[in-house]
C-alpha cells in the first residue's frame, strides 16, 4: 500500500473533467497552490448535421457546457431565451453569443423550477439540448405542468477505456492527495478504471470531493482517505470544500 509522505509539496489534485472544463478548474487550483493532474474520463464528440429546426420553440434548455457548444455549432440563432442548469453552463452560453441567458444555479430540479417561473406552457415548445447520456429526466418533470419538451442529442461523451500511465503511476505512488468529481457518471467511470488497474488500495491516500451526493455514491465501493460532498451542485461550493480540505491537510491537528 502506498505510504503518504509527511512533507508533500505541492499538493496534487486529480481533475476528472473533460479537458475544456478542466482548464478553468486547474487555474483555480493553481491560485490555491495546488498542482492539477488532468485526466479527462470522458471524450466529447459533437454530432454534425444540418441547422436545427427551431420553429415554434419558445426557449432552449441546456444542462451542460458541452451541450451549449454543440448547440452553437448547429444554429446561428442567438436571441431565443436559453435556460441553463447552472452558472458554468450559463457562462458558456454567454461566451457563445446567446443574448438572453438565465441560470438555475443548481441541478435539474432547479432548472424545472426556473422554467415554471419564466415560461408558459402555451407559448411554444421547449428544446432540451443534451448528450447521449443524461442524468435525470427533464421532460418527465416538465410535462405534468403542461410543457411540450423535445430532447435533441447533439453530442456524445464517451468514457475512456483505461487510466493514463501518468495518472496510474501517480495514484500507485501515493502522490495524488485529492480527486474531484463533477458527475455520477465520471465518478462511476473512475471507480471502474481504478478496479481494472488494481489501484483500489491506493485510494487510502486520496480525499474524494464530489459535486453532489449522487456522484459521491458512485464512489462508495472505494475506500478513500475521506469523502466530501459540496453543499450545492456548483463549482464555488465544490471549491469551498476543497479550501476546507486544504486547510486540514496543510495544518493537521
Amino acid at each position: 500500500m502506498p505510504q503518504r509522505r509527511l512533507v508533500h509539496h505541492p499538493i496534487l489534485a486529480l481533475i476528472t473533467r473533460p479537458r475544456r472544463e478542466a482548464a478553468p478548474l486547474a487555474a483555480a487550483l493553481a491560485a490555491r497552490g495546488v498542482e492539477a493532474v488532468v485526466e479527462p474520463l470522458l471524450d466529447i464528440h459533437q454530432f454534425g448535421g444540418p441547422p436545427l429546426d427551431l420553429g415554434g420553440v419558445q426557449a432552449l434548455l441546456c444542462t451542460s457546457a458541452n451541450g451549449v457548444r454543440a448547440l452553437a455549432g448547429r444554429t446561428a440563432e442567438r436571441n431565443l431565451p436559453l435556460l441553463a442548469v447552472g452558472d458554468a453552463t450559463a457562462h458558456r452560453a454567454r461566451n457563445e453569443g446567446f443574448s438572453c441567458v438565465d441560470s438555475a444555479a443548481g441541478a435539474i430540479d432547479d432548472l424545472v423550477r426556473l422554467v415554471g417561473r419564466r415560461l408558459r406552457p402555451d407559448a411554444g415548445r421547449l428544446l432540451h439540448v443534451a448528450g447521449s447520456a443524461v442524468a435525470g429526466d427533464l421532460s418527465a418533470s416538465l410535462i405534468p405542468s403542461g410543457f411540450s419538451v423535445d430532447r435533441t442529442v447533439l453530442y456524445e461523451a464517451r468514457p475512456i477505456s483505461r487510466l493514463s500511465d501518468t495518472t496510474a503511476a501517480a495514484l500507485a505512488d501515493g502522490a495524488i492527495d485529492i480527486a474531484m468529481f463533477y458527475s455520477p457518471r465520471t465518478a462511476a467511470i473512475f471507480a471502474r478504471l481504478v478496479d481494472i488497474a488494481d489501484l483500489a488500495d491506493a485510494m487510502s491516500c486520496v480525499t474524494a470531493i464530489s459535486i453532489s451526493a449522487a456522484a459521491d455514491a458512485a464512489l462508495a465501493a472505494l475506500h478513500f482517505r475521506e469523502r466530501q460532498v459540496a453543499l450545492r451542485p456548483d463549482q464555488p461550493s465544490l471549491l469551498a470544500v476543497l479550501d476546507r480540505v486544504l486547510d486540514e491537510q496543510r495544518c493537521p491537528a
